[in-house]
């Protein structure tokens, strides 16, 4: 982990148009940002429906369209496709998952059909964090890697800290929020603990000085795999929300 975050992330947003990069993060998040404040509740929804459809959407035309295509293509072709899919991906599939995930949350709180929510939100941030830096830590052989352990360290005190002050008033909330958490929980921890870092990992490969095209393509595939087991998830969440909406599925 010898590489700095910000030459990675100028890297990869070079080789993903830096017009596109911004983009795929700005425009979301703005989006969020506008329809949570100063929006309506129904612009709100929208946003955070459409943001889920596109995160679901990519996720399962990766692993029931693309995967496939690109299985039987050689190792070198399928590596050229990574190459230039890649760095794309690692811009624009965060941003979706995030306004999704914080716009359903903030949307269930301002709808008011997340009761006692504090002290699930205080175990959903710990659940969150904590696995995905330690898969990232791990991924990166970076547990002594002082980057690693500031942002671990940080992150185990928010999460210790938000579970004491929160936990004490702790109360069931809606079962159906509390398993759509659940699998948020998962979602998030794949997403940015190991599909996020796999990236990364191949945008490394791509520009070292010889790189392994077998290594690219070999991760490539397993997120393009990974991407369907996250479709499935996210289905299952749009089955919840749906038995939310209407008392039932």
């Amino acid at each position: 982990m010898t590489e700095t975050v910000r030459g990675t992330v100028r890297g990869m947003g070079s080789r993903a148009n830096p017009a596109f990069a911004a983009g795929a993060i700005l425009l979301p998040v703005l989006a969020l940002l506008l329809a949570a404040t100063v929006g309506t509740r129904e612009q709100h929804t929208y946003v955070h429906v459409m943001a889920g459809v596109l995160w679901t959407g990519i996720d399962l035309f990766m692993a029931m369209v693309l995967g496939p295509v690109l299985g039987g293509l050689a190792v070198d072709a399928r590596s050229s496709v990574f190459e230039r899919f890649t760095p794309k991906m690692t811009f624009l599939m965060p941003s979706l998952a995030l306004v999704t995930i914080v716009g359903g949350i903030t949307l269930a709180l301002r709808v008011q059909v997340f009761p006692n929510a504090q002290p699930w939100l205080a175990l959903f941030t710990a659940f969150t964090l904590l696995p995905a830096l330690l898969s990232i830590g791990w991924q990166f052989d970076a547990f002594r890697d002082r980057r690693w352990l500031v942002a671990f360290g940080l992150s185990l005190l928010v999460s210790v800290a938000y579970l004491g002050t929160t936990l004490p008033a702790f109360e069931m909330t809606s079962h159906v929020i509390a398993v759509a958490l659940a699998i948020v929980t998962v979602l998030s921890v794949l997403g940015f603990g190991v599909l996020l870092p796999g990236e990364v990992k191949m945008y490394r490969e791509m520009t070292s000085d010889d790189p392994d095209t077998e290594v690219i393509s070999r991760i490539g595939m397993r997120n393009a795999k990974l991407a369907g087991v996250q479709g499935v998830f996210q289905l299952a969440v749009v089955a919840s929300m749906v038995s939310l909406r209407y008392g039932g599925f």
